[in-house]
């Protein structure tokens, strides 16, 4: 009788523990689809070939596009990953294979901790006074600088993680046949954790594409169309914080196109991010 009244106990806890995940995780779903519905009901109707196509618009013009803040943003990110990439997943490969208990392992990994979790705001604000304050002005190379920042954190952690996962047993197998080290770790450790770390990449993509405050502290915006990093650069970010409160209605409907925009970026890319998890498991 005891026993039969203690698994009943349990079988009542266990109900309200899942009664209470499934709860949590429909308020946060129900948000998420509110979110989501909010954005389409409001950014599809502005959709068309004009936002692709033109410029941002002037205060009280009519009409206008998205084509320079799309193009701007494509640059800044695209710099901003190739610029981190290579560096996290360099910091990231030494914390795992070179330096795994190592007092500057430990060092670092609390740094890119803090990164990791650190308001881009502050990311911003740094660049802006190591690069914008030197140079007396804002410029597009100095947003890129702000988003590799943001990025290198995510791949450090993402390879470092990535390359614990991979068997000793394969690095040893591949020292013992006469591999370098070093060819050891590009051919064997790296490419066994290839699919990690490339969803880890997708990832700071996602994080990065979406990131206003850092650039509103480098690159600021521009009205016209540039390809010149030097000078301030239109992005997507930026020109839907400053649409979004302005008293004319084309900008507001930008705006909503702009946000719908990024949001389908960034979904897309964290989709893919887990299918190649996914993947990666399975194999």
């Amino acid at each position: 009788m005891a026993n039969d009244a203690k698994y009943a106990g349990r079988r009542r806890a266990n109900r309200i523990s899942m009664g209470l995940c499934w709860a949590a995780a429909l308020f946060g779903l129900s948000w998420l689809a509110f979110i989501l519905g909010a954005l389409l009901w409001n950014g599809v109707g502005g959709l068309g070939l004009a936002v692709f196509t033109e410029n941002t618009p002037g205060p009280g013009s009519v009409g206008g596009g998205l084509a320079n803040a799309i193009v701007g943003s494509l640059m800044l990110t695209v710099l901003g990953v190739l610029i981190g990439t290579p560096i996290g997943m360099l910091a990231g490969t030494y914390m795992a294979e070179y330096g795994r208990h190592s007092k500057i392992t430990n060092v670092v990994r609390f740094i890119n901790d803090i990164l990791l979790s650190a308001p881009s705001i502050i990311i911003g604000l740094f660049i802006y006074e190591l690069v914008v304050v030197p140079m007396h002005h804002f410029s597009g190379f100095a947003g890129a600088l702000a988003l590799a920042v943001v990025v290198i954190p995510v791949v450090v952690r993402t390879t470092e993680d990535m390359l614990l996962l991979v068997p000793q047993q394969l690095r040893e197998a591949s020292i013992a046949l006469g591999m370098p080290r070093a060819h050891m770790i590009f051919r064997v450790a790296l490419a066994a954790a290839r699919a990690g770390i490339v969803t880890g990449v997708l990832l700071a993509i996602a994080r990065a594409s979406g990131e206003t405050a850092p650039l509103l502290f480098t690159s600021l915006s521009s009205p016209f169309f540039s390809l010149d990093l030097g000078k301030e650069v239109a992005n997507l970010p930026v020109v839907i914080n400053n649409f979004a409160g302005s008293p004319y209605e084309n900008w507001r409907q930008l705006a909503w196109t702009g946000a719908l925009l990024i949001t389908i970026t960034v979904l897309s890319l964290s989709i893919a991010a887990r299918a190649l998890t996914a993947q990666g498991t399975q194999r």
